[in-house]
C-alpha cells in the first residue's frame, strides 16, 4: 500500500507525476510542524519549513530548537547539513515549487470548546495564491470533523487536492513516534492522491489506513478522547483503592495484562493534560453537540479530570490540618509530563493554581522549566534544584514524573524540609525509604495510612 499512487495525478484538469523527489512545504514550526519537517528530511525529501516569527526562523536556521524534544535538534542539524531542510519566513515562501504542503498550525480551544480554525484559515489565505497547480495540501492540524471541505473552501483552488493526515506525535517522543508509528492514516476523496501522500512515508514500517477525510479526522479525535476516558477511569479506580486498602499499582498491572485493555495510559496521577488530550476532548464534545448528540461519557471524563485536580489539592490541605494559608509547599514538577518543557494544560500547574488560591506559599522545581511561572494569584518561583524547593517546606508534592525526583536522597529531603508531609502524586518515590525516615508519604491509589 505504501507504494501506491506513484502514477500521474489529475486534479482540476492538471496532470503531474508523483515522484519521491517532489518537495514538501511544512507550514508551522511548532511541536508538530518541526518534527514533521525534520523527519521528512531524514527520509530523503527536500523540505521547506515556514514560521511567522522571524526570530524562530533565524534560530532554527542556525540549528537550534526552541523547545525540548528528544533527538530533534540533531535531526534538524542533520537535515540542514545535508541540504534537505531549510527554514523560511511565511508560508508563501515555503510553498513555491512544493508538490506537498503540510498544514501544522495550532487549533486552540474556542470559548465553547470547539477548535479555533483561525490559524488554519490564515495559513490557507497566505499560501493559496502561491500553490503550484496540482499541489496536494495535507492537513496535520487537529481540526473539527469535516474540515477538509472547509480547508478546500479557504484555499479557493479547484486545481489542488486537500487530504487529511492526522498526527499521533507525543511530546518528548515526537521523532520516535514519527519514524516508528503505530499507524499512518490518510483521508482523501481521491485514492490516487491518498496513495501519493502515503508514499511520502516510504521506508517507515507501519500499517497504513487509507479512508475518507471525515473518518481520518474522527480517528484522531477518537484516539485522544478514548485515552482521556481511560486516564480518568484509572484515577477513579485509584480513589477507590485509597479507601478500600487496594494498591493501584497492582490493579493496573492486572488490568493491563488483559489484551482487550492493554497497559498503556493506565497510570494514576494528578490528572491528565498537555496540548492535545484536553483540547481534543473538548472539541469532540463540541462537534457532537453541533450534530445533536450529547457525548455524556466524554463530558464526564473531562469533569472527572477537573475533579482530580481538586482531589489532589484537597488531600494535601487535609494532611496539613485543612488550612494552607501561609504554609510553604514545595512542588516538584510543572511540565505536564516528563520529557517536555511544555506547561500547556498541565495537571501540575492546575494543582499549583489551586494551592496558591488557598493561600499557600509555593516554590517549584522542574528540570526543564526556569524562572517564575504565573499561577492563579501571582508568580510562583521556580528554583534550580529539588532540594532548594524543599528547603523549609511544610510539605512536598511531586506533580511530574521526572526520574530525577526518584533519585533524590530521601535523607536529604528529610533534613531539608521543616514538615513531614510528602505527597507523591506520581507514585515514583520509594515509600519504604521515606517512611523509614519518619516522613509521612502519601500517594495516589494506595491505602491511606
Amino acid at each position: 500500500m505504501l507504494g501506491a499512487g506513484r502514477g500521474p495525478l489529475t486534479r482540476g484538469g492538471h496532470t503531474y507525476a508523483v515522484r519521491m523527489s517532489d518537495s514538501i512545504a511544512v507550514i508551522g514550526a511548532g511541536y508538530v510542524g518541526l518534527p514533521t519537517a525534520a523527519c521528512f528530511a531524514k527520509l530523503g525529501h527536500s523540505v521547506a519549513c515556514a514560521d511567522v516569527v522571524p526570530e524562530r526562523v533565524g534560530q532554527l536556521s542556525a540549528g537550534t530548537v526552541p523547545f525540548m524534544e528528544e533527538g530533534l535538534e540533531e535531526l534538524v542539524r542533520g537535515g540542514i547539513a545535508a541540504g534537505r531542510l531549510r527554514f523560511v519566513l511565511g508560508g508563501a515562501a515555503a510553498v513555491v515549487g512544493a508538490r506537498f504542503v503540510f498544514l501544522c498550525v495550532p487549533t486552540p480551544s474556542g470559548p465553547d470548546g470547539s477548535a479555533d480554525m483561525s490559524y488554519v484559515r490564515s495559513a490557507c489565505s497566505d499560501i493559496a495564491p502561491h500553490l503550484e497547480p496540482g499541489a496536494v495540501v495535507v492537513n496535520k492540524s487537529t481540526v473539527p470533523i469535516g474540515s477538509t471541505v472547509s480547508i478546500a473552501g479557504f484555499l479557493g483552488r479547484d486545481d489542488v487536492a486537500v487530504v487529511s493526515n492526522p498526527e499521533f506525535l507525543r511530546e518528548g517522543t515526537a521523532v520516535r513516534d514519527f519514524l516508528a508509528p503505530d499507524r499512518i492514516v490518510v483521508g482523501a476523496v481521491d485514492p490516487e492522491v491518498a496513495g501519493s501522500v502515503a508514499d511520502l512515508y516510504r521506508g517507515i514500517e507501519a500499517p497504513v489506513v487509507i479512508t475518507d477525510p471525515a473518518s481520518a479526522e474522527t480517528i484522531k479525535y477518537g484516539s485522544n478522547a478514548f485515552l482521556a476516558v481511560k486516564l480518568s477511569f484509572v484515577n477513579a479506580l485509584a480513589a477507590i483503592c485509597e479507601e478500600t486498602g487496594g494498591d493501584i499499582g497492582d490493579v493496573v498491572r492486572g488490568l493491563g495484562l488483559d489484551p482487550r485493555i492493554g497497559p498503556s495510559f493506565l497510570r494514576a496521577g494528578p490528572g491528565w493534560g498537555g496540548k492535545c488530550l484536553p483540547k481534543d476532548s473538548r472539541a469532540l464534545v463540541a462537534t457532537a453537540r453541533s450534530v445533536g448528540y450529547s457525548f455524556d461519557l466524554l463530558r464526564e471524563a473531562i469533569a472527572a479530570n477537573e475533579h482530580q485536580f481538586d482531589r489532589i489539592s484537597d488531600r494535601l490541605a487535609e494532611a496539613l490540618g485543612g488550612n494552607l494559608s501561609g504554609r510553604r509547599i514545595a512542588v516538584w514538577g510543572l511540565a505536564f509530563k516528563a520529557g517536555t518543557d511544555d506547561l500547556s494544560d498541565s495537571p501540575a500547574v492546575e494543582v499549583v493554581n489551586r494551592l496558591v488560591a488557598r493561600g499557600a506559599d509555593v516554590v517549584a522545581h522542574d528540570p526543564a522549566v526556569a524562572g517564575p511561572r504565573t499561577a492563579a494569584t501571582g508568580d510562583v518561583p521556580c528554583v534550580t534544584t529539588p532540594l532548594e524547593a524543599a528547603r523549609g517546606a511544610d510539605a512536598l508534592i511531586v506533580l511530574t514524573e521526572w526520574p530525577e525526583f526518584a533519585a533524590v536522597d530521601p535523607a536529604e529531603v528529610a533534613s531539608t524540609m521543616s514538615g513531614r508531609i510528602v505527597f507523591d502524586a506520581r507514585n515514583i518515590l520509594d515509600p519504604a525509604a521515606f517512611a523509614a525516615l519518619g516522613l509521612d508519604l502519601m500517594s495516589v491509589g494506595r491505602a491511606r495510612e
